[in-house]
């Protein structure tokens, strides 16, 4: 299911950061007590009530001409366009200000539901400043404090009042479900028109639950996919979104709805840091990855080429040893004819369950052939191991203590599994429990 999107709008100074770090339960937002500090939208992920949501922290909606302030305002504008719910911040020290009534018509014209917070009432005795904010027109003002942490739980069961669809699963079926993810400029448009213009199948186009994103069906040998569109670069009025991290929450929308992820780089231009993290998107959530290393076309090779990049890509990408390459060119369509099949094998190892007592054949062989290194005196002492979850497959195994199982001690395990059963594509999750 796709998480909902809150946006924390406000103009300057009025706590926006301190919010949305109480929310996330971490100090991710720089806070400072200076007016713009907050200049790009920040990400995380929160929770309340077992509901979990993404939500963005803003630059503060600045009235004025200068550059810097415009930019902060097409962000927080970028920001409201991608939520579904709309926490607008307000000061209770300075009451109702000029800037106050125009974030309220950027809001009013967005036409999303908006919880209206009025931040800094530290005390009961300050509640009365709040109804002066009812003449925003957003209904009641919910009194809250960022720096004591007051107030938050009513606010936040006004916000997840407003969630969309709460509740609803997505539809299961058969369709595997893949999405294109990667810097500007790698060809990820280029992919998927090349994929569909090579059989001109298209069975129809369907709305996604993405704002302006279509998922477009797609026919290969007689099996159904989807291909999620992460919507890419768009104009916004004047102003293009010309920075990376500003298609980032859209990459999330579309990784949390696939069951492959096509991490897409761009071989005339190499491997940049950014690269390294729109990937590890796809790792955290725990979705079966495929590299495509695009515009194959435009490099000079030998026959030790492909095999150089390929090794610069297994030496960046450490974290995703599991993830096959594949090389291709959108333009030319050269070597296109791989990709598919090779999406076809992540996701069936995505979803692939083995039999428990094969399982612990491979655990007590592996045991007994590299035992667990003593911590103190105490050794790991391993009982039994099983699958509890697929998509990616989750194995939980019992011990005897589980902070003896070091991390290293813990990658073994998940090497001799990989060795035996492949899961070629995907992540595996390992989990040590006491036996009760």
């Amino acid at each position: 299911m796709v998480k909902p999107v809150v946006a924390i709008v406000g103009r300057p100074n009025v706590g926006k950061s301190t919010i949305f770090n109480r929310v996330v339960g971490e100090r991710i937002s720089i806070v400072e007590d200076v007016p713009g500090v907050t200049r790009d939208r920040v990400y995380s992920s929160g929770e309340w009530l077992n509901q979990t949501f993404n939500i963005i922290d803003t630059g503060g909606i600045e009235v004025g001409d200068e550059p810097f302030l415009a930019q902060i305002r097409y962000q927080a504008e970028i920001a409201i366009d991608e939520a579904d719910v709309i926490i607008f911040m307000t000061n209770s020290r300075e009451g109702v200000t000029a800037a106050d009534e125009e974030v309220a018509k950027i809001l009013f014209r967005s036409k999303k539901p908006v919880v209206l917070a009025v931040n800094k009432v530290d005390n009961p005795e300050m509640r009365d400043a709040i109804y002066d904010f009812y003449a925003l027109g957003f209904g009641e003002p919910y009194p809250i404090s960022g720096s004591h942490g007051l107030g938050l739980g009513d606010l936040l069961d006004a916000v997840i009042e407003n969630f969309p669809n709460k509740g609803v699963e997505d539809e299961e079926d058969d369709k595997i479900r893949f999405s294109l993810i990667g810097r500007p400029n790698v060809g990820k448009s280029s992919l998927v028109n090349a994929l569909l213009g090579e059989d001109r199948v298209i069975v129809s186009d369907i709305a996604g639950t993405t704002r302006d994103a279509i998922d477009t069906e797609y026919k290969y040998n007689n099996k159904e996919y989807v291909i999620i569109d992460t919507a890419g670069m768009r104009k916004k009025g004047k102003v293009y979104e010309t920075t990376e991290k500003y298609s980032v929450l859209r990459a999330l929308k579309a990784i949390e709805r696939s069951d492959v992820v096509l991490v897409v780089l761009n071989a005339e231009e190499g491997i940049i840091e950014q690269d390294k993290k729109i990937a590890g998107y796809a790792h955290e959530a725990g979705r079966a990855v495929v590299i495509v290393v695009n515009k194959w076309d435009a490099i000079e090779k030998d026959e030790k080429t492909m095999k150089e990049f390929e090794q610069k890509v297994r030496d960046h990408f450490l974290f995703l040893d599991y993830a096959p390459i594949v090389f291709l060119s959108a333009k030319t369509k050269k070597r296109i004819h791989t990709l598919i099949p090779m999406i076809e094998v992540a996701s069936e190892n995505h979803s692939l369950r083995v039999e428990t007592n094969v399982l612990n054949d491979v655990i007590m062989d592996a045991v007994a052939m590299n035992p667990a290194p003593t911590d103190k005196g105490k050794r790991l002492r391993i009982y039994y191991t099983t699958q509890v979850g697929v998509k990616p497959p989750t194995f939980v195994v019992f011990v005897n203590e589980p902070e003896l199982m070091h991390f290293s001690y813990e990658r073994f395990l998940e090497n001799r599994i990989r060795a035996a059963f492949g899961f070629e594509g995907t992540p595996i999750r390992l989990f040590a429990r006491a036996r009760k």
